[in-house]
């Protein structure tokens, strides 16, 4: 393993090198386009693997699923089958298993359905011609679309409708709360929900908690200058006990404020955690 631990770095420059060798703790690697980020977050966990640490107790978070069938890919060149019981995914995919194992503590059954974003869209247009809202006047496209925001940013039906003050906001919080009880009634869960939940799991259930944080022991995240209120809450429920987080973000690259990205996040990783290293990746290979 100490071989194999040695010829990673070798197809690495200097500062990939710093990042990917570094101790333990928090570590924030600045990468522009082009900086090799994504071969830095999975030689790191190459890394971590050939050094000893059981792919059991790693977790890599991606934006897409192609990153992470790319970083699979690559894992899979350098380490054969070690990395078997490794957890790749997009935050989505990680909130959906962890929900599939411990949902029932919140009440979410083990067989919950996943509604996509046209399931989601017909869900609220049910919900609109019970309450007998017109379409016209509230498109419900834009109510989806808020609705989402409203979960990613961590605002459930009950404290919305507390806030609003004007009639157009009424309405949006009647439609909120009434999409959330259909959704319960039809035993599903829409994409925004899944951070949401698992969220509302760690915050409500210590133990929980305490149980995923024993099991991944080093959290890596690729994008974080994208990440939203939501998936920084999750990010940071799972690392406060060993602070062995690694993320890999520029934060002149957010193209997902639209999905309530917030580019805070990235720039306060040295503010949440105070001993965070920091790496830039100054060579572009493009």
């Amino acid at each position: 393993m100490q071989r194999l631990s040695s010829e990673i770095l070798t197809y690495l420059n200097t500062e990939q090198k710093k990042a990917v060798a570094s101790e333990d703790g928090p570590m924030l690697v600045i990468a522009g386009a082009g900086s090799g980020k994504t071969r830095v977050l999975t030689y790191r966990v190459a890394y971590l693997i050939a050094n000893g640490v059981n792919p059991y107790n790693i977790l890599a978070v991606t934006f897409t699923n192609k990153a992470a069938g790319e970083m699979k890919e690559r894992l899979n060149k350098l380490l054969g089958d070690l990395f078997y019981d490794l957890w790749v995914g997009t935050f989505h995919s990680i909130a959906l298993r962890i929900l599939k194992i411990d949902g029932e503590s919140i009440g979410i059954s083990k067989d919950f359905l996943v509604f996509d974003e046209t399931d989601s869209l017909s869900i609220i247009k049910k919900v609109m011609n019970n309450l007998d809202i017109d379409t016209k006047r509230y498109p419900p496209n834009t109510l989806k679309s808020r609705i989402s925001d409203l979960k990613m940013r961590g605002v459930d039906p009950s404290a919305f409708a507390k806030s609003v003050k004007f009639f157009y906001e009424k309405k949006v919080a009647d439609i909120y709360k009434n999409y959330e009880i259909m959704l319960r009634d039809n035993n599903g869960i829409d994409f925004a929900g899944l951070l949401s939940e698992v969220v509302n799991l760690f915050e409500k259930h210590p133990q929980v908690l305490a149980k995923w944080q024993e099991r991944f022991n080093y959290v890596l995240v690729d994008e974080y200058q994208d990440i939203n209120n939501m998936q920084y809450k999750f990010i940071k429920f799972l690392t406060e006990a060993r602070k062995n987080v690694f993320v890999v973000g520029d934060p002149d690259q957010s193209i997902y404020s639209f999905r309530g990205a917030n580019i805070k996040n990235i720039l306060n990783v040295q503010k949440d955690f105070p001993r965070a290293k920091i790496v830039k990746l100054k060579n572009n290979y493009r």
